[in-house]
């Protein structure tokens, strides 16, 4: 009986010991939001924390495959008629699924100890980081905005390499990477200042090329809206609208969405490609953001319908961003008047949207389709200007130092406070500094695996990127501390939203012009009188505290979006 008591003894001893261990060592139930659960990549099946495990993949693009080199579910052609690439409607919340209940057992639950995307993302950001954080980033914007004044100024831009100026390419009018966006007005130094440049004294020359982007012509509304309001005039806000109701009735009649090439002599689509990025990203961005500032009820109904066309047709994956199972959801470029997939890759202007569902409600959302962009950054230090999501690979390599990642970086934590945001801006900003410091500023990577890179430094570095990444940090900037009194341009102009700007005379004129216009071209006009968001894949109105010192993404949701661009 001695040796049975020593035994058991011996086992309850090393019991005992595990125990203490699991604790001191953080290994036992976890305390943050989200629980680890079992998951196999061999590109076969997605077990998810809410279901059964997805039946094994059959061909590729199969619903519930997480991917693989025949390419991920978002391949699926969903729109096969006209009634096609409808989405389901959000499903309603069950009983308790957002309340106390639901947080407190997916907080405390069966957890099995933090996972490596806990241990590195969860938790708060230690002040002292953040006041590190915040002096590079104001260090970074000093860094560049000297030496354009000290090697480049009155020019446009600055080469960083060479440290001496940019301007437009008079030899060669037809070079519109230059051309198109430098104007011999000294651009740097007006984009840093949030300065307005406008010249509208002789409209669009008869040999000039007929050809815009949706996003060129449609653009035009907060900046122009505002000088008409400051000047008394409406010449400029009636230029701008009449370009933007040009451009919305000539959308699809099937699907509602628009291309992203229109000639503008004879009204036809050049570009019948629709989507989130270049070409398109700042039309829809224009018409809330023009809604938000003066407060035209038309300007909301257009991007409703707009909204929820991308909603049927671009979106694709799974229907809730943070529940369930299959592909996460991504926006594709599809057919202006089909719907139907036209290519495998998305470009990195698309970045911008999750901050544009933000201001709009759908945080959800913007959280999952923000994760994907962070996980290609993570896998190469930058972002790519064209991702091919089917191969895995940049199909364009360069990254001029664009900030639409960081804005939405930024609106996201101002919508969520987590500091998972803070980790990323920190992310954003050490690449930076290691991959693009030159000696004269910050350069354009002219390749995003070997971080080669070439002698420019766009403006919007410092109106933009730069901006973005010290106030995601600077936790007492005036901007923070004035409520919703501030919005930003697409150029990242800051704008007070003011009531006398909801004041015009003209405004009865532009409502009696619309009745005329085809806004809605079925006839039926809704009534917002207030921020409608067409589909959200939340079921709660707000993301509850518990969840801000956890990962706003389940560490299995993340783990697959990381496994898809070939990061693990």
């Amino acid at each position: 009986m001695q040796w049975r008591a020593l035994v058991l003894g011996l086992v309850l001893l090393r019991l005992g010991l595990h125990g203490v261990l699991w604790l001191v060592f953080g290994l036992g139930p976890s305390m943050g939001f989200y629980q680890r659960f079992p998951l196999s990549f061999g590109f076969q099946r997605l077990r998810g924390p809410d279901g059964p495990a997805s039946p094994a993949s059959g061909p590729a693009g199969r619903p519930g495959t997480p991917g693989g080199p025949s390419g991920p579910s978002w391949l699926q052609q969903e729109v096969p008629g006209p009634a096609a690439g409808r989405r389901r409607a959000p499903r309603r919340p069950e009983p308790d699924v957002c309340g106390p209940g639901h947080w407190g057992y997916v907080l405390g639950g069966r957890g099995r100890g933090r996972d490596e995307y806990e241990k590195r993302y969860s938790g708060a950001f230690p002040p002292q980081l953040r006041a590190q954080m915040r002096d590079l980033a104001r260090g970074m914007f000093v860094f560049g905005y000297d030496n354009y004044m000290a090697h480049a100024f009155p020019e446009d831009e600055l080469n960083p390499i060479h440290c001496r100026g940019r301007g437009p390419d008079r030899g060669d009018p037809s070079n519109l990477n230059i051309n198109d966006v430098l104007g011999n007005y000294s651009l740097t130094l007006v984009d840093a200042l949030d300065t307005l440049a406008v010249n509208l004294k002789t409209g669009v020359p008869p040999d000039s090329n007929n050809e815009t982007c949706t996003a060129g012509a449609g653009s035009l509304l907060v900046e122009f809206g505002i000088l008409s309001r400051l000047l008394g005039d409406s010449t400029f806000e009636w230029v701008a609208r009449r370009a933007v109701k040009a451009l919305w009735n000539l959308r699809s009649n099937d699907t509602g969405l628009l291309g992203n090439v229109v000639n503008i002599q004879t009204g036809h689509w050049v570009g019948k490609q629709s989507g989130l990025g270049a070409g398109l990203d700042s039309f829809y961005e224009y018409l809330l953001k023009s809604y938000i500032l003066f407060g035209e009820k038309e300007d909301l109904e257009m991007f409703n319908a707009a909204y929820k066309s991308i909603q049927n047709y671009l979106r694709r994956g799974r229907e809730a961003c943070n529940e369930g199972e299959g592909d996460p959801p991504l926006y594709v470029n599809v057919n202006m008047f089909s719907g139907q997939l036209m290519n495998t890759w998305i470009d990195s202007l698309q970045a911008f949207f999750p901050g544009l569902q933000v201001l709009i409600g759908d945080v959800e959302d913007a959280i999952c389709l923000h994760a994907f962009y962070y996980a290609i950054w993570k896998r190469y230090g930058a972002l790519p200007e064209r991702y091919n999501w089917q191969l895995q690979a940049p199909d364009v390599f360069f990254y001029p130092l664009r900030p639409e990642l960081v804005e939405s970086t930024y609106l996201l934590y101002q919508a969520t406070r987590n500091p998972f945001y803070l980790h990323v801006g920190m992310d954003i900003l050490q690449s930076l500094e290691k991959h693009t410091k030159v000696k004269c500023g910050y350069a354009t990577l002219h390749h995003v695996i070997d971080k080669s890179t070439e002698d420019r430094m766009e403006s919007f570095f410092l109106s933009e990127t730069c901006k973005y990444l010290y106030l995601l940090f600077d936790e007492e900037n005036p901007v923070h501390k004035s409520g919703t009194r501030y919005m930003f341009t697409t150029e990242g102009h800051i704008i007070s939203v003011d009531e006398h700007l909801r004041e015009s005379p003209w405004k009865e004129f532009f409502s009696e012009e619309a009745g005329q216009d085809q806004v809605g071209k079925s006839g039926h006009r809704p009534r917002p009188h207030e921020l409608k968001v067409i589909n959200s894949s939340s079921n709660c109105n707000r993301v509850p505290d518990e969840r801000r010192y956890s990962l706003p993404l389940k560490s299995v949701y993340m783990r697959q979006i990381d496994q898809m661009v070939g990061l693990i």
